[in-house]
Formats: structure tokens, sequence, C-alpha cells
């Protein structure tokens, strides 16, 4: 049963079906879609609302995920809003066509439930399938539960189809973890949600009658450097964009999403854990538990990303010197992807030497569990931890 607050109502939702509540309430005008585990329930919810007549979206059945973005692609060259969602071998197979999306500048918006890459098979959750693709040149922002999946699909539009951005956008939750999991959503009410993404009207859409567009030509050596620095100008603006658009649906919602969200963390904190996604939620309770027997700890949730907030980090981690960095993806052959990226953002704005542990866990969906936190914890706080890549099996 609804509860309704004002001009919302509080529901029960997986993360999936809050992904499909919030595509239904943007109505996008085309959404190609081909299944896969555990992004299904997304497509299938939102093809009922389709199928039942409360939207008017014009759903594609494609033959694979390469022609998904294809299709997504041609309608949002066109001037038409674009929405689709995909999972792990599906996000691969996309991967040619992600980078022809980001280098057109087009405002598409993907919902991932992310799943292991084979080999071997695994359905399950890790981050291996975004960070394979983070340099294609897409906006991610990672989501902890179904209520910042649901607000977060309308914050990514938000900033993808801005005059200064034009770039597509990846609202990223934990396969399954998420997914799948009921949990309490508060519903803002359609009237809301229209006003704050507004009319869409792409300026450089391939049938408007303002001048001729061409997408997709051959560009030859002395031109083609100066259109991907474009691209990373506007990514750097992806950033000051998603502040304003953050504050802007904070004002319908009463929510805040900043780009790093901080817990316990004070000018007393002696340890933190730095960790994206749905296993945020054990960190934290893990934290809370441990700061009730006096242990000063906390924990720095990254929500976007791309671009990476490099300043703001090091400017959350001015006072701390013990750090713990969880990921749930390798990168083979480097360090782990978050951990460069907080080492990057301390080497660059920080001057001084910090304690900093790098962590991998929950591959192919393995539990993190309250005692694998407090074991990070304890290593940073005793310096127990090896100078290399930690793992927590």
């Amino acid at each position: 049963m609804s509860i309704f607050l004002n001009k919302s109502k509080v529901v029960a939702l997986t993360g999936g079906e809050a992904a499909a509540e919030a595509m239904k309430q943007i109505e996008p005008g085309v959404v190609p879609v081909y299944p896969i585990t555990p992004q299904t329930p997304i497509i299938e919810s939102f093809i009922e609302f389709v199928a039942s007549g409360k939207i008017r979206s014009e759903v594609i059945t494609c033959e694979s995920e390469h022609s998904v973005m294809s299709v997504s692609i041609g309608a949002a060259s066109s001037g038409v809003r674009s929405m689709t969602a995909t999972s792990s071998a599906g996000l691969a197979l996309m991967y040619e066509m992600l980078g022809v999306a980001s280098g057109m500048r087009l405002p598409i918006v993907m919902n991932i439930a992310s799943r292991a890459i084979s080999s071997p098979l695994n359905i399950h959750c890790d981050h291996s399938d975004v960070m394979g693709v983070r340099e294609a040149g897409w906006i991610q922002i990672f989501s902890e539960t179904a209520q910042e999946v649901y607000d977060h699909n309308f914050l990514a539009l938000k900033i993808a189809e801005n005059e200064k951005v034009h770039l597509p956008a990846m609202v990223v939750q934990d396969g399954f973890i998420t997914s799948h999991l009921m949990e309490r959503v508060e519903v803002v009410s359609d009237e809301d949600i229209k006003g704050f993404i507004g009319d869409y009207e792409y300026p450089f859409s391939l049938l408007s009658s303002k001048g001729k567009t061409t997408f997709g030509p051959l560009v030859l050596p002395q031109d083609f450097f100066e259109i991907k620095l474009d691209q990373a100008l506007a990514m750097q603006s992806a950033s000051e964009i998603f502040e304003k658009s953050a504050r802007d649906l904070k004002k319908i919602t009463g929510r805040e999403y900043p780009k790093i969200e901080t817990f316990q963390v004070d000018d007393k904190t002696e340890g933190v854990v730095i960790i994206m996604g749905g296993s945020a939620g054990t960190a934290k309770e893990t934290a809370k538990e441990l700061l009730r027997k006096g242990h000063r700890v906390g924990v720095i949730k990254i929500r976007l990303f791309r671009p990476f907030p490099y300043q703001e980090l090091a400017n959350v981690l001015e006072n701390i010197n013990n750090i713990a960095v969880l990921d749930r993806a390798f990168s083979f052959g480097s360090h782990p992807p978050l951990y460069s990226e907080v080492l990057g953002s301390l080497s660059k704005f920080s001057n001084e030497t910090k304690n900093v542990a790098s962590y991998i866990y929950g591959l192919g969906g393995r539990d993190l569990k309250k005692s694998d936190i407090k074991k990070v914890f304890a290593d940073i706080l005793t310096d127990k931890f090896e100078d290399k890549t930690n793992f927590l099996k």
C-alpha cells in the first residue's frame, strides 16, 4: 500500500523497478532493448508501463546489445530522448558504440545492473563491467540503494542534456544486490519530474530545421585532436553541472546527492573506508558499530566516478591519515580502479604522506560482511595491512 506524502508517495520497489519507474516518468521517445541478467527486470517493468498504455515510449527489440546502442544513437541524433539498460557482457558488446555515443555528444542515459565479466561465467555482481568501460567517455554515477537509482536517473538525464555537457551517462546499481532487493522508495509526482527535466530539444538534431548537421564523419589528424579536447572539456563541465542539478533536485525531493558522501567523518576521524555502490551500507553499519565502541572511523562513498571528483576527495581526506580503498573489480597489471583514482587525488592535491591501503572484495557476487570491514579498519589503524593489493576473500 502506498503512503502519500504531499506530492510524493512511498512504495516498495526493487532497484530494477525503481529504474523503470524513473524511466516511466521521463517517458523517453525511444527505448531499444535486449535482455541480459540481472538487468532484464528493468526493461520488463518498463515494457509493462508501455503495454498498459501509461506511457507512449517506442520500445524496439534488437538482436544484440551492439544494436541496442546503435538504435539509441540513431534516436538521440534525431533529437529524441533515448534510454536503455544492460549488464556485463551486454555492456562489453556495446563497447564500440559507447565511444560513438560519447564522441557524437549524445545525451543517452543507460541503467546498468553491474555484473561480473566472463570468463568463467558468473551472473552475479561486481564492477568489472563498468570499470572496463570507464574511459569510454560516459558520465558514471554509482547508486547504493533503490532510492538512489530512482533519483540518479533524473540527475543523469539533467546533466547529460545540459548544453555545456551533451554526453551520455550511466546509472550504475549492483546486480541482484540492489536490482532485485525490495526497498522503501519515495516516488515524486509526475508533475514535479516533468518540471525538473523540462522539455527536450537537442540543438544538433538531424531532423531539426535550424541547419545542417553531420554525424560520424571521417575526421583527419588536423581536426581530431580538437574534437576530443572539446569532449574532455565537456566532461569537466559535467562535474559543475552535477552540483547545480543536485541542488535543483533537492528542492523537489529533499534529498542531498553530493559527488562524495561522508559518514561519521570529521576532524577527529582516525580512519576511513572509501567505497562505491551497494556495499557502502555494510561499511556504514560497521563504522557505526565501531564508533559505539570508541573507534573514530568513518566511510566515504563515491557517487560520481566519471568525472572523478579529485579536488573534493582530497579536501575530505585532508585531516585523515589512515585510508582503505575497497574495489569490486581488478585492474590486471595495475592498481585497482578506485584505488588508482584515490592515489591520483592525493598526489595532486595533498602534500602530506598518508597510509592508503588497497582491498579487493565481492568478486562474482561474494558477500562483503561486517567482519570484513572490521578487519579492514583494524588493519589500517594498526598498520597491519601489506603495501600491496589485499584481498577480502
